[in-house]
């Protein structure tokens, strides 16, 4: 069984920062490719940021300059470093990671279950 706990969200005003956190658990071999997604009521989920485990990244022109994407292979962990916001960034975010479980092969694709962003004066 293989869990993804995201953690950070919360209220803050326009230009405000806020850091988000996502831990891994659970009968892991090992993590692959992490993402961080998002989704604003009435609105299609959208990719924000991917980071591979060799290191390699991706920002959607959006948020590109001002989100930064970063993980921890060791502690199974991926962050999403938030400035600069806007109230366009109001969203659940969701972690998730292309995982693989001990004694497979194949990899799969897990989801946290989101936590709230809300970006307001």
């Amino acid at each position: 069984q293989v869990q993804l706990v995201e953690s950070g969200g919360g209220l803050v005003q326009p230009g405000g920062s806020l850091r988000l956190s996502c831990a891994a658990s659970g009968n892991i071999f090992v993590v692959y490719g992490m993402r961080w997604h998002r989704q604003a009521p009435g609105k299609q989920r959208e990719l924000v940021a991917a980071i591979t485990r060799g290191g390699s990244t991706n920002y959607q022109d959006s948020v590109k300059s001002r989100f930064t994407i970063s993980k921890d292979n060791a502690k199974r962990m991926v962050y999403l470093q938030m400035n600069s916001l806007k109230p366009e960034d109001t969203a659940v975010y969701y972690c998730n990671a292309d995982i693989v479980r001990i004694g497979t092969m194949k990899s799969f694709e897990y989801w946290g279950q989101g936590t709230q962003v809300t970006v307001s004066s």
